[in-house]
């Protein structure tokens, strides 16, 4: 009878966390491994789902038409595409949006093991959108080995 009372006091403790709203930090970092996953699934329309309408890559050369074509291009070139994210920063930036900074090693390739890789420094920054965080800026740079 003493175990189930303790059971009890402790879910009854546990449950005010459950209805707690997600950081921001962490509302970010899921839609970041959301698109992870997304893009190393392939699933294209879902992974541009989470790109909003008015996004711009590459310091403001590639529009989300273009950024599309590229993933597109990324999972015609490479059957098998992977990303291992490193630390992620996240900031606010106002009500509605937050950067997050973070390295990412991108591998690829036809068959079963990666034919291909690199790390990457990038820079992205997220709307708010209903209840949804979108990716509206993205930059990269290759980080390379010294």
């Amino acid at each position: 009878m003493k175990r189930l009372c303790t059971l009890a006091m402790l879910v009854v403790l546990a449950l005010p966390g459950c209805g707690e709203e997600p950081t921001l930090e962490q509302q970010i970092i899921g839609t970041i491994n959301e698109l992870e996953e997304l893009a190393e699934a392939g699933e294209r329309g879902d992974f541009m789902d989470l790109v909003d309408e008015a996004f711009a890559g590459q310091h403001g050369t590639l529009l989300r038409m273009q950024f599309e074509r590229f993933m597109i291009l990324q999972w015609n070139q490479h059957r098998r595409l992977y990303a291992q994210l490193f630390p992620i920063t996240v900031r606010a930036e106002g009500p509605d949006l937050a950067s997050a900074r973070f390295k990412a090693l991108i591998t690829g390739g036809r068959g079963l093991l990666p034919d291909s890789g690199q790390l990457f420094q990038i820079e992205t920054t997220f709307q708010k959108s209903g209840d949804d965080w979108l990716l509206l800026t993205a930059d990269w740079e290759p980080i390379r080995a010294d």
